[in-house]
């Protein structure tokens, strides 16, 4: 006669399934601290998407050649992305910053109302 009753299992396996419980909660809470993270980005986006990092006033698209600059009417910034400066240096050639930053410039000059 054996001494091994078929109803108990072994120590290991009960180790076994502890540690197959605790990576499958550790493999949850990964998840849902990662779709936690996502919707914070989101949230921060959508806060703040298109708004001046100067004042906070809403930032409206000029276009400039084949760039889209953001401008602010209020503190009167203007906010490139990513190579956008190069491609207006590109499209006013070089003749040297002070006429891209002319070019830019121009674009918050006010023009008196017609009568």
């Amino acid at each position: 006669m054996s001494n091994v009753t078929p109803d108990k299992p072994s120590h290991n396996e009960d180790d076994y399934f502890a540690r197959e419980e605790i990576e499958a909660k550790r493999k949850l809470a990964l998840e849902q601290s990662k779709e936690m993270a996502a919707q914070q980005r989101e949230s921060l986006k959508q806060l703040h998407y298109m708004k001046c990092p100067k004042c906070g006033m809403d930032l409206q698209t000029l276009k400039q050649g084949n760039v889209e600059l953001d401008s602010c009417f209020n503190c009167h910034g203007v906010w490139l992305d990513a190579g956008e400066l190069d491609e207006v240096i590109k499209q006013h050639g070089h003749e040297g910053s002070g006429k891209v930053m002319g070019a830019i410039l121009n674009l918050f000059k006010r023009t008196p109302p017609t009568p």
